[in-house]
């Protein structure tokens, strides 16, 4: 009984589209492509120079220690961005996002919202209609 409560909370390996995430960091950008939905796939061939270009800026400033900033939002999460600590512009501030498996395929606008969630406070005086006839002393 106590080994298949073991079993149970071992953690499940990752897998994308069947493969494990050894075999993903080995494939290139535009083999990773072939595995993703066809929007997604569409755009990582596109961008495939772009992504080359941005990973290896990344490997230098790692290199370096200082943080990775970014505009572009819109580029493809590939595996060999996984494990790095991004900073996504997001119009007014660079949102900080680690990169971990599950974000794969997806773009880097998705983890770094622009609208803020709204927080209604207490209406004020005249905003509902039994307020309206209060004295505003």
């Amino acid at each position: 009984m106590a080994e298949i409560n073991k079993l149970s909370l071992q953690k499940k390996e990752f897998k994308y589209r069947g493969k494990t995430l050894i075999e993903l960091k080995e494939l290139n950008i535009r083999e990773f492509a072939q595995l993703l939905r066809s929007n997604e796939k569409r755009t990582a061939l596109r961008q495939s120079d772009e992504l080359q270009r941005f990973i290896s800026r990344c490997k230098a400033k790692v290199n370096n220690k200082k943080l990775i900033k970014t505009h572009n939002r819109y580029l493809i999460i590939v595996p060999e961005m996984i494990g790095l600590t991004l900073g996504i512009y997001n119009g007014k501030e660079y949102v900080q996002i680690q990169v971990i498996e599950e974000m794969l395929g997806h773009r880097l606008g998705e983890f770094s919202l622009t609208r803020n969630k709204v927080k209604h406070g207490a209406a004020g005086i005249g905003a509902t209609r039994s307020s309206a006839s209060r004295s505003v002393k």
